[in-house]
C-alpha cells in the first residue's frame, strides 16, 4: 500500500445482496468457493455473505465459510446482515461462527414511521440494546442506515440525529446505502461530503444500487467526497437493476482517482466474473464493461488498421490489466497431488473426503480421453459435491438415445423411483425432448405434475481451451416459483439429463 494514498476498503456483497437477484440461489459449496476466491484471489478487504435467520441452507453455508475463514485468518473480514430483533440475530451469528454483524436499521424517517411505526427514540433504544449485547458477546458491529439516500433528501434532520446517536455507540463502521438506487452523482457527492465533514473520525461506507445505471458514477463521487469504503458485487448482481459492479468501479478508481488505492487484484476480476456467472446462471451481456466478451474485441477493419500502425484505438483499459487479451474478430488429466496444486493456485481448499470425490471424477474424464484444465476445476467441484449432497430418491438407471436421419429422435429409459422401477419409451422433436416425454409418462403413472421448463442454457466453462466439459443450467417453474439445476458432462444431452435428475430429486 502507498502511504501517500488513501485506502478505500472494498466490501463485496455478492453472496448476500447479489443473491437477492431474482431467481438466484447459490449452493453452500458455491458460496464457499466464491468466498475463498474473493478473499484470496481478488483480495477484497471484506465480504458480506448472508442475512441472518433466512434459512437452514443459508446457515450451513455460513458455517462452511466461517470455518474456513477462521482457519485461514480471515474471520474478521467475513460479515453477516443482522436485524434489530433482540438476541435472535446475535444467537444465529454465534452458532454460525460469524464475528462481524452489519445491523440493518432505518435511515429515513419515512421507513421508520410507516414500516416500523416507531419513534426515533424507540428505534435508537432498541438498536442500543442490540449493540450492547453484541459487544458483550464479542461481535464487531457495523450499522446500515436503510434508505439513507431518501433520508438525506427528505428527512436530513432525522439522519443526523441518528448519526449523533450512533457515534456514541460501539460501532466500527456506518454503512450508507442508496437502497432504491435513486441518487444522481452530484447528490451522492453532496450528501457524503457533508456527512464526512460533520463526523471526521467516523468510517463511512457507501452502498450503491444501479436502477438508473449510475452505480459506478455514484461510487466514484462517493470516493471523491471522502467516503472510506464501497460495497460492490461481481457482475453488478443484486435486487432489481443490481448493485454497483466490482470490476467497473475498480477500473474507474484506478484510472480517475489518483490519490486513492484499493487492495483488489485487477487480473482476477474477469475469471471471477465468469465463475460467478456459471454458478448463478446470471448471464453477463457481451458488451458489459471490463468483463463482457466483446469489450476487448475489435471488429471494424479501420480500428484494426489503426491499432497496427500506432495503437490508435487503445485506451487506458488495456485487456492485460484484467488477465485478458485483445481480439480482432473475423466477421460474424491425474493424481491427487496434481489436483491439489491446481486448486491451491485457484485459492480453493477441500477436505480430504471431498478431494477424493473430485479426483475420482477427473479420473473418469481422463479414462474417456477428455482433457481437463485448471479453469474446469471449480465447475467439477460444484457438480460433484452438490450432487453427492443430494439424496437420490430418483435415479435414471439406463437410457438409449436414438437420432436417425428422417426419423424422429427417440428414447428408452429405466427410472428408479424410491425403489420402484419403470421403463418407458417416447419420441420427441430432439433427444432431450424425447427424454422428457418418457419421464412424463412415468410421472403420469405416479400422478405427479412435473415443473415447467422455463429456461435452458448450455455453455463450455471458460478458459479451458477444451471440449471436455459442457454445463447445462435449466430453470424450472413450479407453483409460481423458479429454481435452477446444473448438469456437467462432456456430452450436451447427458449434462441436461443430469440436471433433470437433480430436479426430479429436488421436487
Amino acid at each position: 500500500m502507498n502511504p501517500a494514498r488513501r485506502h478505500i476498503e472494498i466490501m463485496d456483497t455478492t453472496l448476500r445482496d447479489g443473491e437477492q437477484t431474482s431467481g438466484i440461489s447459490f449452493s453452500a459449496y458455491e458460496k464457499l468457493t466464491i468466498a475463498q476466491i474473493l478473499l484470496t484471489e481478488v483480495q477484497v478487504d471484506r465480504i458480506e455473505i448472508a442475512s441472518a435467520r433466512v434459512s437452514e441452507g443459508e446457515f450451513e453455508a455460513v458455517k462452511k465459510i466461517t470455518s474456513w475463514a477462521a482457519s485461514q485468518g480471515y474471520i474478521d473480514r467475513v460479515e453477516v446482515l443482522t436485524f434489530v430483533d433482540g438476541n435472535a440475530s446475535i444467537d444465529w451469528m454465534l452458532k454460525a461462527g460469524a464475528k462481524v454483524m452489519n445491523l440493518l436499521t432505518k435511515g429515513s424517517l419515512n421507513h421508520l414511521t410507516h414500516q416500523l411505526k416507531k419513534t426515533p427514540e424507540q428505534h435508537f433504544s432498541e438498536i442500543g440494546e442490540v449493540l450492547k449485547k453484541a459487544m458483550e458477546m464479542g461481535l464487531a458491529c457495523n450499522v446500515y442506515l436503510e434508505d439513507w439516500s431518501n433520508g438525506m433528501r427528505h428527512s436530513p434532520e432525522y439522519v443526523f440525529r441518528f448519526l449523533d446517536f450512533l457515534v456514541t455507540q460501539p460501532v466500527k463502521r456506518i454503512l450508507l446505502p442508496d437502497t432504491l438506487g435513486v441518487l444522481v452523482p452530484y447528490e451522492t457527492h453532496e450528501y457524503i461530503h457533508r456527512t464526512v465533514q460533520l463526523y471526521p473520525g467516523v468510517h463511512f461506507d457507501f452502498h450503491g444500487h444501479n436502477d438508473y445505471d449510475l452505480g459506478t458514477a455514484n461510487a466514484l463521487e462517493a470516493v471523491r467526497a471522502g467516503v472510506h469504503g464501497l460495497h460492490l458485487t461481481v457482475n453488478g448482481m443484486g435486487e432489481r437493476a443490481g448493485n454497483a459492479p466490482l470490476a467497473s468501479v475498480i477500473a474507474v478508481l484506478k484510472d480517475y482517482v489518483k490519490d486513492v488505492e484499493t487492495s483488489v487484484d485487477e487480473k482476477s476480476l474477469y475469471t471471477t466474473s465468469k465463475l460467478v456467472e456459471t454458478f448463478s446462471g446470471f448471464r453477463i451481456p457481451a458488451n458489459k464493461p471490463i468483463v463482457g466478451e466483446n469489450v476487448f474485441t475489435q471488429t471494424a477493419g479501420i480500428h484494426a488498421d489503426g491499432d497496427k500502425k500506432s495503437n490508435l484505438y487503445f485506451n487506458a483499459l488495456l485487456p492485460e490489466r484484467f488477465g485478458r487479451q485483445r481480439l480482432y474478430a473475423l466477421g460474424k488429466m491425474s493424481g491427487k497431488a496434481n489436483i491439489e496444486n491446481n486448486l491451491r493456485e485457484l485459492g480453493i481448499s477441500l477436505s480430504e473426503e471431498d478431494l477424493k470425490k473430485v479426483t475420482q471424477r477427473i479420473i473418469e474424464l481422463g479414462d474417456r480421453k477428455e482433457v481437463v484444465t485448471q479453469a474446469d476445476l471449480p465447475y467439477i467441484i460444484s457438480d460433484v459435491l452438490d450432487s453427492s449432497n443430494l439424496e437420490e430418491k430418483v435415479r435414471i438407471e439406463n437410457y438409449v438415445l436414438t437420432h436417425s436421419k428422417g426419423l424422429r429422435p427417440s428414447v428408452t429409459l429405466r427410472l428408479n423411483y424410491q425403489g420402484e422401477e419403470f421403463e418407458e419409451s417416447a419420441q420427441g422433436d430432439g433427444q432431450y425432448d424425447a427424454f422428457m416425454n418418457a419421464i412424463k409418462k412415468v410421472y403420469k403413472i405416479k400422478n405427479i405434475d412435473l415443473p415447467l421448463l422455463a429456461d435452458y442454457y448450455v455453455h463450455i466453462p471458460p478458459g479451458g481451451k477444451s471440449d471436455a466439459l459442457c454445463e447445462t443450467i435449466i430453470t424450472w417453474k413450479k407453483n409460481g416459483k423458479e429454481f435452477k439445476t446444473h448438469g456437467l458432462d462432456s456430452d450436451q444431452t447427458v449434462s441436461a439429463i443430469k440436471a433433470t435428475q437433480k430436479m426430479l430429486n429436488q421436487i
